[in-house]
């Protein structure tokens, strides 16, 4: 019984090595800050080994604004040395937003919300780790196309990711 369990754990690890390279997809969280601290649901797909789509679904948060997004990017991913990737991508996306204000020197009830479109581009470094594990850290510049979403209509978002490669 020993040497089954001791053969099935072998064999289990074999597996596991010899994938290892083919893994194609990869899922986690990606927190960063663009008015407002929030987290997005990030999956990445290998279409080969130097490109690859991400779509990140997110939502932004601060004490009178909230915002959903979904954005889409394609990457091209360079190989630095030892798990170390740089890319770099472009993409766009959808979202929503929302404004209530009833702090002291605002007008009551000064609320407004709708929709938006973005396009964005996409910069940063990634580590692979001999586990399926990938931290990154990013800059992604948006530039917003809605009425009254934003003054300025950019927005710089920096972000941390972490994802379970399969």
């Amino acid at each position: 019984m020993k040497k089954l369990f001791l053969s099935a754990f072998l064999l289990l690890g074999l597996v596991i090595s010899s994938n290892a390279q083919d893994r194609q997809n990869a899922l986690g969280l990606r927190l960063g800050d663009n008015d407002g601290f929030g987290g997005e649901i990030s999956y990445q797909r290998n279409l080969s080994s130097n490109n690859r789509l991400e779509a990140d679904l997110g939502w932004r948060n601060s004490s009178n604004y909230d915002a959903f997004k979904l954005v889409a990017l394609y990457q091209w991913v360079w190989n630095i040395e030892g798990g170390f990737n740089w890319y770099a991508g472009v993409g766009g996306g959808i979202g929503s937003w929302s404004f209530d204000n009833d702090k002291p020197g605002y007008y009551d009830g000064d609320k407004d919300s709708g929709v938006f479109a973005l396009l964005a581009g996409d910069i940063g470094i990634e580590y692979n780790f001999d586990i399926p594990l990938q931290l990154s850290l990013d800059f992604r510049p948006e530039l917003y196309f809605a009425d009254d979403f934003r003054e300025d209509d950019f927005g710089p978002d920096i972000a941390l990711g972490v994802r379970f490669k399969f």
